[in-house]
């Protein structure tokens, strides 16, 4: 490199004794050096030190379910007794006259009609079956995670 680094300098100071232009020589001047260090720079990268070689990425895929999330069952329902009193008209004449003597209770009393009865009794019932096909539902979720931590 050294040999042609000196060849390119004779023929720059030829040309720059022989023309009559300094910039154009400065120009030349410029090219070559910008060639010297590309080519330098390239011929680097050719040549392996060291003899290592880059060892091959393995790709491995692990195919795993996340954990399922079991969120807390609900407590349980509280239910209040509650004492039913069915007003016939005989126990309301009484209640009235207590009312006029001032000595009946202060309560309030709520009339169902039959069907009335029948629909909160229907309701209660519904209640019941959709909890619990929501405690199975969630106890069906549970048991398929317990059966992979199982095989694992």
């Amino acid at each position: 490199m050294s040999k042609l680094f000196k060849q390119s300098q004779v023929i720059a100071s030829l040309v720059y004794t022989g023309s009559p232009s300094r910039q154009l020589f400065k120009q030349i001047r410029n090219v070559t050096s910008i060639f010297f260090i590309l080519i330098t720079l390239n011929a680097c990268s050719m040549f392996q030190f060291g003899g290592t070689k880059t060892k091959p990425v393995e790709v491995v895929n692990i195919e795993e379910r996340p954990p399922m999330f079991h969120p807390p069952l609900p407590m349980e329902m509280q239910m209040v007794n509650f004492d039913w009193e069915i007003l016939t008209p005989d126990i309301m004449r009484e209640y009235l006259q207590l009312v006029e003597e001032g000595k009946a209770p202060k309560q309030a009393y709520y009339a169902l009609t039959t069907k009335d009865y029948e629909n909160i009794s229907n309701n209660m019932a519904e209640i019941k079956r959709y909890t619990r096909d929501i405690l199975a539902i969630v106890e069906y979720y549970r048991s398929l995670d317990d059966e992979d931590e199982e095989e694992q």
